[in-house]
């Protein structure tokens, strides 16, 4: 597969476009500590990121479509994240980190979605396996939140900016090299777009991952802090989130074998179940170590939800409008639910601990879960209807 003409330069290109996020997402909370910011604000902070991207992706994936170009929108994206990153890591006041943070989230996050999106549309259009790609991103991921830990451990936090410029800086070159699928021939209009998000289906389905997914972008804010909570240390982050993302590459690299057999929903059906009794066992563990290992469950748990999600919301949505569909998807999993699970979580935190937030999050979990059952339920009770119709 490799060999297939601009797949290398797109599998290189998720590498290190994961790595340079995997620094904000996995660090920057200690790089905030670090700068004598406390865990409310720190919440605040790791707020604004998702916040910016609620606006950012629907935009540029929208921008996407209508340009019929994702390498075009990614050139402006981390181009002007980097640029703004120099800024951001000069500042000290809470008000300016704010600020700056949104304005580079405005460009960071697009900058791995667009990623995946083309990705899947490369293995569709090639009749490739869209998780042996992918998880060219989670290795990144996991290498560089890896050798970060011991780099803070071993110097200071405050050395973060350069991991971060010298990821984002090799991704940017590598944008040059990508390939753009062959665009739809139909019409990009915003009608289309406000009408396919208000489709009942989508909207609800949506609604649902949310409650999933904010334990996700909860655990993706504060799981360092629990850790050095814990009594771990800043190496310990790194091993965590490398034992959780190779699983994760492992079973996106996978996904042929296990895919197939079942309807997508079953699969984010089982991802929920996965991840509420992680939460739940979280919340009463002591033992910075047990963190390392519940870590490689992240693999099956957001491993088959975002494969199967990303799956499920190519089938709901128009040919023309597949990056706006993909990016409303991740600005719900990642945007909205990071803010609600990094507002939410700093302030949980603060006042229970990191075992307290980790039983709100399995709560959160389970009534997710339920929930989708129902709406399979309903689903198939409908489609088995619709047939009956039909004859």
């Amino acid at each position: 597969m490799v060999r297939e003409k601009g797949i290398l330069p797109l599998m290189t290109y998720l590498f290190f476009a994961y790595s340079a996020l995997t620094i904000i997402i996995s660090y920057a909370p200690v790089y905030f500590q670090h700068k004598g910011i406390s865990q409310t604000h720190i919440g605040w902070l790791m707020a604004i990121g998702p916040l910016a991207s609620v606006f950012a992706q629907p935009f540029w994936g929208y921008r996407s479509d209508k340009w019929k170009s994702v390498k075009k929108v990614l050139m402006v994206c981390m181009g002007s994240a980097i640029i703004i990153s120099i800024f951001f890591f000069q500042m000290n006041s809470l008000l300016m980190l704010m600020l700056l943070m949104f304005c580079m989230f405005l460009f960071l996050a697009p900058c791995t979605a667009l990623g995946d999106s083309l990705a899947q549309k490369t293995a569709v259009e090639r009749k490739l396996n869209f998780g042996s790609i992918r998880m060219w991103g989670s290795l990144g991921f996991a290498t560089t939140s890896l050798m970060t830990g011991f780099i803070l451990e071993a110097y200071s936090p405050a050395l973060i900016p350069l991991p971060f410029l010298a990821c984002a800086l090799t991704a940017f070159i590598f944008i040059f090299l990508l390939r753009d699928v062959t665009p739809s021939k139909k019409p990009v209009t915003l009608l289309n777009a406000v009408k396919f998000g208000r489709k009942p289906q989508v909207f609800i389905f949506l609604i649902l991952i949310f409650f999933i997914s904010v334990g996700h972008r909860a655990n993706d804010s504060f799981l360092g802090l629990y850790i050095l909570e814990l009594g771990g240390k800043e190496s310990y982050i790194g091993r965590a989130w490398f034992a959780g993302v190779v699983s994760e590459a492992v079973v996106f690299f996978l996904t042929a074998l296990w895919f197939r057999r079942f309807h997508p929903l079953v699969f984010i059906i089982t991802a929920g179940v996965i991840y509420a009794g992680r939460w739940l066992m979280m919340g009463i563990i002591n033992d910075p170590v047990h963190v390392i290992w519940l870590q490689m469950f992240h693999g099956l748990s957001f491993g088959f939800m975002y494969f199967s999600s990303l799956t499920y919301m190519t089938r709901l949505v128009p040919e023309e409008l597949q990056a706006t569909g993909h990016l409303l998807f991740i600005t719900t999993f990642f945007g909205i639910s990071g803010i609600v699970g990094s507002l939410g979580g700093g302030i949980v935190m603060d006042t229970w601990g990191g075992a307290g937030l980790y039983q709100w999050l399995g709560i959160f979990g389970i009534i997710g879960t339920l929930s989708l059952i129902v709406y399979t339920f309903v689903l198939h009770n409908t489609a088995h209807t619709g047939k009956e119709e039909d004859k």
